[in-house]
């Protein structure tokens, strides 16, 4: 198997920024422990966050909270792309995770910095205060993605506010935290784990909301294509074939083809495009999967019995089942497996009584 190549994860930049003497002699010494950029900022405050805003995952203000939240208040966007703030005294006694504390990272380095500092680090986030599961950090280490941010922030409040969530599952179920429990049924969930697009409306949706559903990374993709065919056609055959079998965009999580297509640049522009990872197998690894259909055209062009579907579920993995059989197209043939466990290999359990709904 040949597969694209993925880019190893960055390591998180911090700034610190500094006001006063004492302020700056302290993020001297933090910024060779932490370690991170210092940038002392009197007379320049404002450019300084402007400025580096979006080139740091973090940035440690050692300065009054209420002159820090006056220059960031333009800068906000979202939790998914603001930095983490973290706000700090100059004597390093109280360590405040202002922004971001979740996804952001802040609640994590504020824990640090106080460490480094011998202070106290304020959290204030709700289920860190209340020992509850930070949903957002739970999900994202599962690889689960919001269909819907405004029912997912109302999951987190029912989180906050109930003290538990129900959740099921179309897929396996993950090992759960003490807080999300196993639903009776979809009609009991406060969560769904689904790779569809929709599900079917409650009958009591006035008094129960509809559940929040999380796609899971859990859908391969199996594309054949004539030579030439260019990455718009290869997008709408993708679109079109998701879009009829009702499945997410977002639970797509690999492409894969043929090793005779690893220079098509239609295929590659579009797998570059969706900023998905591409796997080529060769004619012999593709014979040797089951219970696929089979084509004489294709095994005349390629020597393959197929290439969709026998692509598809090589690269879901062991165990994984064809959701979708092979959708003719023009010049693009698309299949869609999915993979028997979706989560990372660590959150695999050391037994089998992982639920399976």
């Amino acid at each position: 198997m040949v597969a694209a190549e993925t880019t190893a994860r960055r390591p998180v930049k911090i700034a610190i920024l500094a006001l006063s003497a004492g302020a700056v002699k302290l993020g001297a010494h933090l910024a060779k422990t932490v370690p991170a950029d210092f940038y002392p900022c009197k007379g320049e405050l404002r450019q300084r966050f402007t400025a580096l805003w979006h080139s740091y995952d973090a940035l440690i203000c050692i300065m009054a909270s209420g002159i820090v939240v006056r220059h960031i208040a333009p800068l906000m966007q979202d939790k998914l792309r603001d930095p983490a703030i973290l706000v700090l005294d100059e004597r390093g006694r109280f360590v405040i995770s202002l922004l971001s504390g979740h996804m952001g990272g802040a609640n994590r380095l504020a824990q640090k910095v106080a460490a480094l500092c011998g202070g106290q680090a304020v959290i204030t986030t709700a289920s860190d205060v209340l020992d509850l599961t930070a949903l957002d950090l739970w999900c994202a280490s599962l690889g689960l993605q919001a269909a819907d941010k405004k029912s997912f922030t109302r999951a987190m409040g029912r989180l906050v506010d109930k003290g538990s969530l129900q959740l099921w599952s179309d897929l396996p179920l993950p090992p759960l935290p003490p807080d999300i429990r196993p639903a009776a049924g979809p009609d009991e969930a406060d969560l769904l784990i689904s790779h569809a697009v929709s599900v079917q409306a409650r009958a009591d949706a006035q008094i129960k909301p509809e559940p929040a559903i999380l796609h899971p990374q859990a859908l391969c993709l199996g594309i054949g294509c004539n030579r030439g065919t260019s990455k718009e056609d290869i997008a709408e055959a993708v679109q079109e074939t998701l879009a009829r079998h009702n499945l997410a965009r977002r639970s797509v999580t690999r492409l894969a083809s043929i090793d005779l297509k690893a220079d098509e640049e239609g295929l590659l522009a579009f797998a570059a495009g969706a900023e998905l990872p591409l796997d080529f197998f060769s004619k012999e690894a593709l014979n040797q999967v089951e219970a696929v259909q089979y084509s004489e055209a294709v095994f005349r062009a390629t020597g393959a019995k197929g290439v969709a579907e026998p692509a598809a579920l090589l690269a879901a993995g062991q165990q994984a089942r064809l959701l979708v059989p092979k959708e003719k197209y023009a010049d693009v043939t698309v299949a869609v497996a999915c993979m028997a466990w979706p989560y990372p290999a660590s959150a695999q359990p050391d037994n089998e009584d992982t639920q399976d709904t």
